[in-house]
């Protein structure tokens, strides 16, 4: 069994974009899933897009996988 990893998905920046973190370590500003998966690949971590929201190696911080945009205020 592979060792488990913390994969932390920050809520949404002002600007767009969530920060993921793995082990602690800043990976990227994600966009969307697309950007997650390619970051998670780069480190070595192979999830399929379907899988992500669903993770128990995922933890989303604030909002689920499905938000990558700051509600706007009207």
């Amino acid at each position: 069994m592979a060792p488990r990893r913390p994969i932390v998905v920050q809520p949404p920046s002002p600007s767009g974009g969530r920060r993921v973190r793995v082990d602690g370590e800043i990976l990227g500003l994600a966009h969307g899933l697309r950007d997650l998966v390619e970051f998670l690949r780069r480190a070595g971590l192979e999830i399929e897009p379907e899988d992500l929201a669903d993770s128990p190696l995922i933890d989303w911080k604030g909002v689920g996988a499905d938000r990558w945009e700051i509600e706007s205020q009207a």
